[in-house]
C-alpha cells in the first residue's frame, strides 16, 4: 500500500506514485499534506511505502509524541526521502519516531539521479547522501572545472550513464552552463569522503560572501534546527554596506523564543563570522507545494531596488 505524500506533478512524488501503480500497489491519494491526516491514513490503510521530503518529517515530528502514539504505524516498511537536504537532527528524530521503518535517502534532480544511501549507512555517516547509482559518476570540481582533492568542497557534477542526456527546452545558454564535458550540475556544492560518500554543503546560489569569506547557510541552518524552539528556518545573505553581505535568519518556531537566545545558541556552535547578524521569527515559512522553503522569496525582499543581489 502506497500513499502519495506530495504533489503528483513533482518528479519525486509523481514518479514514485507511478512506479507503485505500475507494480500494482493500491495507492492512497492525499490531496494536501497534513501530518495528522497522513498518520491517520497510514494507520487506517496499512500503508507500507511513500516518497517524502524533509518538510514532511518536520511536520510529522511537530505532532506531539503522545498524539502520534495513538496511531499504529507498524505497517510502514520504507520511506524514501529526497528533494532537499535533511537536517541531521531531524533525520535522527524521524528514525527514532518511525522505527523500525527503513528511512532511505536519494540525491539528484529532475535532470538525473545521483546517489542513494540506506539508513544503516547514514547512521554510520550522518549527513551523507550516499554513493552513486550503478553507472553514475559523481565529480567535485572547482569553478574552473578542475577536480578538487578528496574532502575538499566544490561544485557537484553528475555523469549519467551514457554521458550527455538532456537539454533545457529553448535555452541553449542554460544547457551549456549546466554541462562540463559529459557531466552536469544543478548548482549544488559538496564534497566526497575517502570512501566515495557524498556530502552536500549548499547550493552555489545560496552561498553568502561576507567580508570576502564564503559562508554556506546550510551549516548554520543545521545548528538552528538543534534548538528546541525551532521548527524550520532559512538563512541567507542580506545587503550590508561594510561587509557586502550579512547573514539573516528567518525562523519558524514552535514556542516563543528571542533573537538573543538563538544568537547565543549559534555562538556556542559556530565561528563568529557564521552567526547570523539578525533573526526574524515567523509563524510559518513560505513553501512550494512540494514542501521546499521559498528562500528566494524571502531573500528578494531585502535586495529589492538594488542593481545586484550579491
Amino acid at each position: 500500500m502506497y500513499i502519495l505524500s506530495g504533489p503528483a506533478y513533482h518528479a519525486g512524488p509523481g514518479g514514485w506514485t507511478m512506479a507503485a501503480l505500475y507494480a500494482g500497489a493500491p495507492t492512497v491519494v492525499l490531496p494536501i499534506f497534513d501530518a495528522r491526516e497522513w498518520l491517520r491514513l497510514v494507520d487506517q490503510r496499512r500503508v507500507t511505502c511513500s516518497f517524502v521530503v524533509p518538510a514532511h518529517f518536520i511536520r510529522i515530528l511537530e505532532v506531539p509524541e503522545s498524539e502520534r502514539a495513538a496511531f499504529d504505524l507498524s505497517s510502514l516498511r520504507i520511506l524514501v526521502h529526497a528533494g532537499a537536504p535533511c537536517p541531521v537532527s531531524v533525520k535522527r528524530r524521524i528514525i527514532e519516531a518511525l522505527a523500525p521503518c527503513e528511512i532511505a535517502e536519494l540525491y539528484g534532480a529532475s535532470e538525473g539521479g545521483a546517489t542513494r544511501i540506506s539508513m544503516a549507512e547514514w547512521l554510520e555517516r550522518p549527513g551523507s547522501v550516499g554513493t552513486p547509482w550503478p553507472g553514475v559518476e559523481v565529480r567535485i570540481l572547482d569553478e574552473e572545472g578542475r577536480s578538487v582533492a578528496t574532502g575538499d568542497t566544490g561544485i557537484i557534477y553528475v555523469r549519467p550513464p551514457g554521458g550527455v542526456g538532456f537539454r533545457y527546452h529553448d535555452d541553449p545558454a542554460k544547457t551549456a552552463e549546466a554541462w562540463h564535458d559529459d557531466a552536469f550540475t544543478v548548482g549544488d556544492v559538496g564534497h566526497l569522503d575517502a570512501d566515495g560518500y557524498l556530502y552536500l554543503t549548499d547550493r552555489a546560489s545560496d552561498m553568502v560572501i561576507r567580508g570576502g569569506v564564503n559562508v554556506y547557510p546550510r551549516e548554520i541552518e543545521e545548528v538552528l534546527y538543534q534548538h528546541p524552539a525551532v521548527v524550520d528556518c532559512a538563512v541567507f545573505g542580506v545587503p550590508d554596506e561594510r561587509m557586502g553581505e550579512q547573514l539573516h535568519a528567518v525562523v519558524e518556531t514552535r514556542v516563543p523564543t528571542t533573537a538573543d537566545a538563538l544568537r547565543a545558541h549559534c555562538t556556542a556552535h559556530l565561528a563568529d563570522f557564521k552567526v547570523p547578524a539578525t533573526f526574524e521569527m515567523v509563524d510559518e515559512l513560505p513553501r512550494q507545494p512540494n514542501g521546499k522553503v521559498l528562500k528566494r522569496l524571502l531573500r528578494d525582499r531585502h535586495w529589492a531596488g538594488r542593481d545586484a543581489s550579491i
